[in-house]
Formats: structure tokens, sequence, C-alpha cells
């Protein structure tokens, strides 16, 4: 008979819930990061990374150029400019930054102090619509050179590094979760757009990822690892029947510029091949008001690129980023905002959070798959033609893989609630106060925007007014509350835009590191590296 003052604990009874094991590294990852797939599917998984980063490539520049005074022509090299630096810079990342198989492309965090340069005083007395195109777009750059050195500074100096050095499992909670979950006006309501086309893409989208590998057994995961490419393919085809159909000739021309799939003219615009360089547009021009509301939004990106790269380590089945590694990280990516000035993009770069996404559904980490992704970018961007084809592909389409994708980025971040002592009325204060915090506070800025046309600080001081209202901010940046006198206050900004939702995340993670989220007792991240750690074949297969 067993001693009572000692032994084994006694075995759970059969109804009782047992917790599952904690995971440092994600199992059930095919390759990960050192561990390539063969050379044919890695070419169709770089193509579906390179299709999936399209949409935000092709849907910035539709929104910027027509404002900024450029046509079709001028849309199209700025389209094939920003594909260009974007395969430079995932090359740059995966070879010298993290090394993680994380994709750089352009940002939604960069529009809206794009937008306020283009309707900045200085340029509103050019007649000639290209000629103000230009002049704008050398702002821009003039901008962007000086917002890249907040990054490469904080980066490769290794402030950065100090920073992240704080970071607990609870505080990654709301920092990678809101990266992904805070991009929420950018998933639905760009698939309602044009609902015939975006629902029916994200119900063939989870038919054939969920449930066609349950159904239909095959050697090797056909279905979940390329359902972009069939569920794109499915429904662009389809749209092109319903353009060719004649069902969008009576329709309002808001509609036919979402759903037709010739609604652009960037195939007859572009050209058949050309290579972008630096300084096309011309030399850059400097603004200090402008270049402050840049470096603004250079901050913001490197708070959210720093979410998105946990959860692309996580989804590649790495051990959580050395804080030194994440540092250079985004050293580099500083450099990458540099090279968008430098050739002339009209955004900034940060880490694609639906690419990241994609990792989660092909569940396929390895960075050569990303590097070859790279690769159908920089060739795409020369061979014109051919790659205004695929950016001819509505945007409702790409709305629908955003659901998909940035929920599986922000799903990422309540994963690591499993590092978390949740009996702990401390934890259960700072997740909740951090996460609700960095939803409600930019709602309060929307909302005061909405009613009075102008946000809450508003000053006569450019670079004041630009920065305040850019650290604070939060909407939808397509919709500019324009407003030229703010009574005796009078803003030279000419205007209040809004910031794309992922501001949240860096106001969650202030609140978890004031609330003392980085000191909360508990388990730590074990820092091992962003390569495969040794371990069972059934967890990562080579």
């Amino acid at each position: 008979m067993a001693g009572r003052g000692g032994g084994a604990a006694p075995a759970p009874k059969a109804d009782e819930l047992v917790p599952h094991p904690v995971k440092d590294q994600l199992p059930n990852v095919s390759y990960c990061i050192t561990s390539p797939p063969p050379w044919p599917e890695a070419i169709l998984l770089g193509f579906q990374h390179y299709l999936v980063m399209l949409g935000t490539t092709v849907i910035i520049p539709t929104a910027l150029v027509p404002q900024m005074g450029g046509g079709n022509d001028e849309k199209a090299r700025v389209i094939q400019t920003l594909l260009f630096v974007a395969g430079i810079n995932t090359l740059l990342q995966s070879f010298f930054g993290t090394r993680l198989p994380a994709v750089i492309g352009g940002s939604y965090t960069f529009v809206a102090p794009t937008i306020s340069i283009i309707l900045a005083g200085r340029y509103s007395d050019i007649v000639d619509p290209h000629k103000k195109f230009l002049r704008i777009m050398r702002g821009t750059q003039g901008a962007l050179i000086v917002a890249s050195t907040l990054q490469i500074i904080f980066g490769f100096s290794g402030l950065w590094r100090n920073v992240t050095r704080f970071l607990s499992p609870l505080s990654a909670v709301p920092l990678v979760a809101l990266a992904g979950f805070g991009l929420y006006e950018l998933g639905f309501p760009a698939v309602a757009k044009c609902v015939e086309i975006g629902l029916p893409t994200i119900i063939i989208l989870i038919v054939i990822s969920q449930y066609i590998p349950h159904a239909i057994h095959v050697e090797k995961p056909v279905f979940d690892r390329f359902a972009v490419i069939f569920s794109v393919a499915i429904v662009w085809l389809y749209a092109y029947f319903l353009t060719i159909g004649g069902a969008y000739r009576h329709s309002p021309p808001k509609t036919q510029s979402h759903c037709r799939t010739d609604r652009s003219g960037l195939v007859s615009s572009a050209p058949w091949i050309r290579v972008p360089y630096p300084f096309q547009w011309g030399a850059p021009t400097f603004d200090a008001g402008e270049a402050f509301a840049m470096m603004a939004a250079a901050f913001v990106g490197l708070v959210e690129s720093t979410g998105t790269f946990i959860a692309v380590a996580r989804y590649a089945s790495a051990t959580h980023i050395p804080p030194s590694v994440l540092s250079r990280g985004i050293g580099w990516q500083g450099i990458g905002i540099l090279l968008d000035g430098l050739f002339g993009t009209a955004n900034g770069s940060t880490v694609s959070v639906e690419n990241a996404g994609l990792l989660a559904l092909t569940r396929v980490g390895s960075r050569r798959v990303v590097q070859i992704s790279a690769g159908f970018m920089i060739f795409f961007s020369i061979l014109g033609k051919f790659g205004a084809v695929f950016a001819s592909i509505p945007a409702p389409i790409f709305g629908a893989l955003y659901c998909l994708f940035f929920a599986y980025v922000g799903s990422c971040g309540l994963s690591f609630l499993q590092f978390c002592n949740l009996n702990s009325f401390r934890t259960k204060f700072i997740l909740g106060f951090s996460i609700f915090m960095g939803l409600s506070v930019p709602q309060y800025f929307n909302e005061y925007t909405a009613v009075a046309g102008y946000g809450p600080s508003h000053t006569g001081a450019r670079w004041a007014g630009t920065g305040s209202m850019w650290l604070v901010l939060s909407t939808d940046y397509r919709q500019p509350r324009i407003n030229w006198s703010h009574g005796p206050h009078r803003s030279y900004l000419r205007g209040d835009f809004l910031l794309p939702r992922s501001m949240s995340v860096e106001l969650s993670t202030w609140h978890v590191l004031l609330t003392g989220g980085h000191a909360t007792p508990g388990p730590k991240f074990n820092f091992c590296g962003t390569r495969c750690a040794p371990r069972p074949h059934s967890l990562c297969s080579a």
C-alpha cells in the first residue's frame, strides 16, 4: 500500500478536464524555418505569398495616386515600384534582418501622413496634374527618408532591444492580438463593397481549407496548403464572367470600381518592361512638418511590426525572437523605408500581417518560400504587363482573404495566454485593461472627429498638431475630414486624417508596460533563437 505522506499524485478521473500541454514551439508545422519544402511545392507556395501581398500593394496606390494628381500611367509605375522595393526589402529581411519568413510590403500606417502631404498648402497652387503629382511624390520621398532614421536608430543602436527585453507572454498577448484584430476595418467592410464576389471567396476559402481536407484524404495536404490559389482562381474567373456578361453595365461607378476585373486600366497603362530606379521622380524635397508626421507613422509601424514578427516566429514553429534579433529586424525595416523614399513608392513598409496569417493556413514556415515570393515580386514588377494582370484582381477578393489571415494573427496573440496564470486577478486586470483601452481610446478620437470635423488636438504649430494627432488618432484612412479653419486655432495640416486600427497596438502595449505586465510573476519567453530547435520528426518534418 502506498505511503500517505508522498508518492505520485492520483491520475485524473475520466470526466475531469485536463489542460492541454504548454508548447514553446507550435507543433504540427510541416516545414519550419530551416526545412524547405521540395522546389515545385516551394514555388507554388511562394507564388501564393505573392498573391496575398498584392492586395495591399495595389489598393494603396489606387487610393493615393489619383489624389496626388496622377493618372493610370503614374498609378501603374507606382505599383511597379512598390512591388519592386517590397521584393528587395523581403530579401534583406530574410537574409540579414530577423531571418524569419516575413514578407515586407506596403502598409496602411503610412497612408494618412501621405494624405496630409497631398493636402499641404504648398502644393495647392499647382495647376498641372502631372507636375503636382511629381511635387507631392518628391515631398513624400523626403518625409520617408527622414522617417526611416527613426527605425534605423532604434534598431541598430539597441534601443528597441532594451524595450523588448520587457516583453513577457502577458504583454505579448495584446501586442500580437491587436496587430491582427485591430485591422478589422479592412476585412468584411471590403467584402461588402461587392458582396457577390467577396462573400463567395470567404465561403470557398473556408470550405477548401477547413472541410475538404477532412472529407477527402490525400497523401499530401493539397487543399489546405493551396487554398488561396484555388479560391482566388475560382472567384476571379467568376468575376471575369460577370464583367464580360454585362452584370455591372448599369451599376453605379463606385460599384463598378470594386467589382469589375477591368476597372483600373492598369494592364493598358503598364509598360512591358521597366526597371524602377532611385530618384525616378526627381530629387526629394524636405519639410519639417511632413517629416514629423511620417516619423510618427514610422513609430507606429515599429510597434506593429514587433507584434507581427512575434506572430511570424510562432507560426514558423520557431522559439520566441531574442530582443537582439528583433531589434536588428527593426533596423533593417528602417533601411526598407529608406529604400521606399529613394525609389518613390509613396508609402512606407512594415511586416505584412496578411502574409503572417498565410503561414498559419499553410503550416509552412520555410524561409525559402518567402524568398521565392520576393523573386516573384521583383519579376512581375519588371514585366509590367504580366504584373498588371494579377493587379486587376477585385479588391473584395483580398478583403475576404484578410478576414481569415488577420484572424489568424489575432488568435496567435491569444495563444500566449497559455503561458499566463489566468487565475491571477492582476493578470486579468492587465489583460483586460490593455485590450479595452487599446480599442476605446481610438474610438473617442473617431467620434470627436466625426462630430467636430477635426480632432481634439489641433494647433497652429504644424509639427505639433500633425504629430500629436498621428499618435492618438485611429480610424479609416479613406475618409478624410477636411476642416479649413478651426476657429481661433488653425491647423496647417488642413485636415484630420484617420489612422488604421493598428494604432490600438501601440496604445495597448504601453498600457501593459505602465501597469506592470512585464513584472508579473510567471513564465518568461525562451530566447533560443529563430531556428528550429532539435525535436522529434513528427513535429516539423523536413
